[in-house]
């Protein structure tokens, strides 16, 4: 019970209710002042023009949220008047629909904002159906009713926004903290749980998915708008919270080990790991409680068991080297004081938050400069070239636009030759659900339908108690503002609440509420087979077939990323901010290259072509990501021994090899052309550095210096993560060839 309040608290507490808010305002105030003022006939434009321009208002830069919406209430207004113009005319009504559906569902090229719009103007096409509006003055005027419409919803977002300026970065910050600290109990797992490394890579995927979406917005909402103009001390202390959780992931990705050496090593010790994989969670449930408390504004937590898990991790370390014993010991001690290490200067991170959290007055202060910050910026192409370069078959976005315009249009037909009585219903389905991905499609499909039936027998049982439209008013907006609020995190609960809204607001039109209920859900599941059915029939858009480019761009990120690393390791001083550039965009494109794995987890088994070796190929890209951000890691954070040659003659390899494999892809070859280095001896001369630092070890140990100096310590940490972890990525790099040589003759062979 104590968990659900606190649940329910941190929802009320959070922007996305806040959001809700917000449409519940814009819909409220326009009756009751127009009803004040005896113009209530003119309220319903008002409130759609409000409603159908509430979907661009999403957390980011200030800037482009207002562009978004004029840019809405402009589309909204434009399609409203074609549609509402064209109705009388059959042919040209079906032209009209066609062309608007193709169209701005085909802007969505230009991003996830730009999507949003799309929808808006998507829904106003839809919604116009409902309007009835014959002469030429009646429409114009129902049209300038929308923008005004649309202008309040602006200044009502606005107001909010004064309110609490903070609340949707606030937020944003929150479930990012939420996620990683999700993200770094679940690494804790990969330490024991052999068995099932699969399964938590694959939920891995997803919540870096999450947090790599929840930094990109957080740098738009954090750095565009400061390049402006200079940081309050608030923006300041966000700023700090999120460089940490940007240095905690990184942390974390550093430490994607090799599992395999760790089980050789170990074998049946595992109890040794046991203190680690303990400090993780209690880390990652540390993260949990901080990112709530970004939202609810209550006391930080004790750090003791922070400490006490990190202290008994440590004692961990001499403890496996008084069992096992040196030189036995040895190259087990260096695993657990990597990783140690690693666990600490994740402690560190935490421990920054929550100084900035408490307002501790010796805070850091960030020292970005602007001309760097924009450096981090993933800014939008919006040239007219975009389009047409996606003005292709070959194009997701195309292909999407050409299968909704042929739903909808079908839609509309089969409503005309049945008679349908709303046949918008069944449109406005098609609208919501259907997505360029026929497994996110089918998802949507699914969850409406199942909240459809919820919402419909929630309102069944309401109508049964009474017919009070009071009641049913009062339920028709708290349920859309309700559904408002959840629509991103939990759409099958909006989806019921969206169905309890519309009923109860046709049911004050139409005294049979039965009736309306009935023909919501027969609708629903209409709109819902066709968008499945023609997802799936008319030029499908399978996600094995867009993968190609996706896996392109990591691998040329990754080369991109291991040669920075190899600069920094000569020169950290002056080399950092292109490191961390590097980083970002590997960061990044690992994160597309999951996020489309996880789609094509959704297509049909059938259309699953290659599935193991694709798999294959994503994590491989994804260890690589994760053992360069464990050199790159060290690097920053020790002082290191002068770059070895060896070191420069396998980056040369690992970078050729990297070359090679999107050679492959990008010019459809079955042999790649790369130049072979001596790269053999430069391991084995890597491996003798560590061995001989470890003999030099052991003779001081059998003269009595048992003590170990911090330098020593570092040298022989040093030289055990370069020799292993080169060895790593170049085995790693190469196997990502032969799955790309192979990848790439399943293509040829498609394409014959």
């Amino acid at each position: 019970m104590k968990d659900y309040l606190k649940q329910l608290e941190l929802f009320l507490k959070g922007s996305n209710f806040d959001r809700g808010i917000r449409l519940g305002t814009a819909i409220i105030v326009p009756f009751v002042v127009l009803n004040f003022l005896g113009y209530f006939e003119y309220a319903p434009a008002v409130v759609v023009g409000a409603f159908l321009n509430a979907p661009g208002d999403i957390p980011g830069s200030i800037k482009r949220k207002v562009n978004a919406i004029l840019i809405s209430i402009g589309l909204t207004m434009v399609i409203t008047a074609i549609i509402l113009f064209a109705k009388p005319f059959l042919p040209i009504l079906i032209i009209a629909i066609a062309v608007i559906s193709f169209a701005v569902s085909f802007i969505s090229i230009y991003g996830f904002r730009a999507s949003l719009v799309s929808f808006s103007g998507l829904l106003a096409m839809v919604l116009a159906f409902a309007i009835v509006k014959e002469t030429p003055k009646e429409i114009v005027l129902q049209v300038l009713l929308m923008g005004v419409g649309g202008l309040w919803y602006l200044v009502v977002s606005f107001i909010f926004q004064r309110l609490a300026p903070k609340k949707d970065d606030n937020q944003l910050l929150s479930d990012t903290l939420l996620y990683i600290g999700q993200y770094l109990k679940l690494r804790a797992k990969l330490l024991s749980k052999k068995t099932k490394r699969d399964d938590i890579l694959k939920q891995a995927f997803i919540l870096q998915n999450h947090i790599n979406e929840k930094h990109e917005t957080l740098r738009e909402a954090l750095l565009l708008e400061r390049k402006r103009s200079g940081r309050s001390h608030y923006e300041e202390k966000q700023l700090l919270i999120f460089l940490s959780s940007i240095n905690i992931f990184e942390l974390i990705e550093a430490k994607h080990l090799d599992y395999d050496t760790i089980d050789q090593i170990f074998g049946k010790q595992k109890q040794f790991l046991k203190p680690a994989k303990n400090l993780n969670k209690i880390m990652g449930n540390h993260l949990i409680r901080l990112s709530e408390l970004l939202i609810q504004k209550d006391k930080i937590p004790n750090k003791d068991r922070l400490l006490e898990a990190l202290d008994k991790a440590r004692t961990a370390i001499t403890v496996y080297i008084e069992t096992v014993k040196l030189p036995e010991a040895r190259e087990g001690a260096l695993v657990l004081k990597n990783l140690y290490d690693y666990q600490e200067q994740l402690l560190q991170e935490i421990r920054a938050i929550r100084r900035v959290m408490a307002n501790v007055k010796d805070a850091s202060k960030v020292s970005l400069k602007r001309q760097d910050a924009s450096q981090f910026l993933t800014l939008q192409e919006y040239r007219l070239n975009v389009i047409v370069q996606n003005f292709s078959l070959n194009s997701t976005m195309f292909r999407h636009a050409l299968r909704f315009t042929i739903a909808i249009v079908f839609a509309y037909l089969l409503g005309a030759l049945l008679d349908i009585r709303n046949t918008y219903w069944i449109m406005l389905t098609i609208v919501v659900i259907m997505r360029p991905s026929f497994g996110l499609t089918k998802e949507r499909s699914k969850d409406r339908i199942i909240g459809t039936f919820i919402g419909a027998a929630f309102a069944i049982g309401i109508v049964l108690l009474t017919q009070n439209v009071v009641v049913y008013s009062i339920l028709a907006l708290v349920s859309l503002i309700l559904a408002f609020s959840l629509i991103q995190q939990n759409y099958k609960s909006a989806a019921a609440l969206i169905t309890i809204s519309i009923i109860f607001v046709y049911s004050l039109i139409n005294p049979d509420a039965f009736e309306v209920i009935q023909y919501r859900v027969l609708d629903t599941i209409i709109g819902a087979s066709i968008a499945i059915v023609v997802n799936y029939v008319v030029f499908p858009s399978w996600e094995v077939d867009n993968l190609k480019q996706v896996l392109l761009n990591a691998l040329k990120k990754n080369r991109t990323y291991i040669l920075a690393t190899q600069v920094l390791y000569h020169d950290k001083t002056n080399n950092k901010l292109p490191y961390n550039v590097a980083r970002k965009d590997a960061f990044l494109a690992i994160s597309n290259l999951n996020a489309s794995f996880q789609r094509l987890t959704q297509d049909p088994k059938s259309k699953q072509k290659e599935f193991q070796l694709i798999y294959d190929m994503v994590t491989l890209n994804q260890t690589m990501v994760s053992a360069i951000a464990s050199i790159g890691t060290f690097i920053v954070n020790h002082k290191t021994t002068p770059v070895s040659k060896e070191f420069n003659t396998l980056i040369e390899k690992i970078s050729n090899t990297l070359r090679a494999s999107y050679s492959i892809l990008e010019q459809m070859e079955t042999t790649p052309k790369a130049q072979e280095l001596p790269d053999e001896a430069a391991e084995e001369k890597l491996l003798e550095t560590y061995k001989n630092l470890s003999k030099k070890r052991d003779e001081n140990i059998e003269k009595g210096q048992g003590e170990l100096d911090q330098e020593t310590m570092h040298r022989l940490q040093e030289a055990y993560l370069i020799a292993n972890h080169m060895s790593w990525l170049k085995s790693l790099s190469e196997n990502l060839k032969k799955a790309t040589s192979k990848y790439n003759a399943t293509l040829l062979d498609s394409t014959q």
